[in-house]
């Protein structure tokens, strides 16, 4: 598919603006799915970091999530205190947190990410399969250290 270079009056003439206007309307989407759950998209997103880390530390799961630990920590607060998520000290490390689903949290994270895969489908369905998979490839180079240097210089 080609793209046409940008009008100057289109909201999209910024791709910044267009990413976050598009990251705005999914997270919006996501977090009224993800509503019977009590959860937000963030906290399920982040719940399946956790899930699929392997106990990670709290650095290395910020810097997957493209977070600072400042940011890391607020999102996390909520989930520690209802009991879905805990922080343990690394034993071999003792300056760095490991983050883990509690029982609970993970009973959670199961039930959610049911609704997680069928939003997947109908995403597929509704943006098409192959549009869907290369807009992942292009958000995850986005995301990616290696963008980050590349368009900063």
């Amino acid at each position: 598919m080609k793209c046409a270079p940008p009008v100057l009056n289109s909201p999209s003439t910024c791709s910044n603006g267009a990413v976050r206007r598009a990251s705005r309307r999914m997270a919006q989407i996501y977090d009224e799915a993800f509503l019977p759950f009590g959860l937000k998209a963030t906290q399920y997103s982040l719940m399946n970091h956790i899930a699929n880390g392997d106990a990670p530390k709290m650095r290395d799961l910020a810097q997957s999530l493209v977070m600072d630990l400042s940011a890391l920590g607020h999102t996390l607060k909520p989930l520690v205190r209802d009991g879905l998520v805990v922080l343990r000290v690394d034993e071999l490390d003792r300056r760095s947190r490991r983050v883990l689903l509690t029982d609970a949290g993970q009973r959670k994270y199961e039930e959610a990410r049911v609704v997680s895969r069928q939003m997947a489908v109908r995403f597929d369905e509704v943006f098409g399969a192959e549009a869907a998979c290369e807009l992942r490839k292009a958000m995850d180079f986005i995301a990616s250290d290696e963008f980050a240097r590349a368009l900063l210089g």
